[in-house]
């Protein structure tokens, strides 16, 4: 079965990616949550991140977001995270649930909490 596929008439399910500076994480986490564009974030802290802009390596402390929504919620969550961010160009990658995979009692219990499922 493809990651995409659904099991007994559960959504496809995403687990979005999404760094944020710490001092703004919960605040971006409450606005896709107010909007019931999420399930659940979870602020994972202290993430140090590496990367390049401007043509040199940066570093940076942030905060990553796991953010848990449906593959029909992408559109208007990244919507979300881009007004809300302060990054001119910030991380949002989705990943797709294995259908059937992990607990279904979760899996539905996330479903049931975005609006339009």
């Amino acid at each position: 079965m493809s990651a995409d596929a659904s099991t007994a008439g559960e959504p496809a399910l995403r687990l979005v990616l999404c760094n944020a500076p710490p001092d703004r994480a919960e605040e971006i986490a409450c606005a896709v949550l107010e909007l019931r564009l999420a399930a659940c974030v979870n602020i994972v802290p202290g993430v140090v991140s590496l990367y390049w802009w401007d043509g040199a390596i940066q570093r940076d402390l942030e905060s990553t977001l796991l953010i848990k929504t449906t593959a029909s919620h992408l559109p208007a969550l990244t919507a979300a995270l881009l007004a809300a961010h302060p990054y001119a160009v910030p991380e949002v990658l989705a990943l797709p649930f294995v259908a059937g995979e992990g607990n279904p009692a979760y899996r539905a219990w996330l479903a049931a909490q975005i609006v339009g499922i």
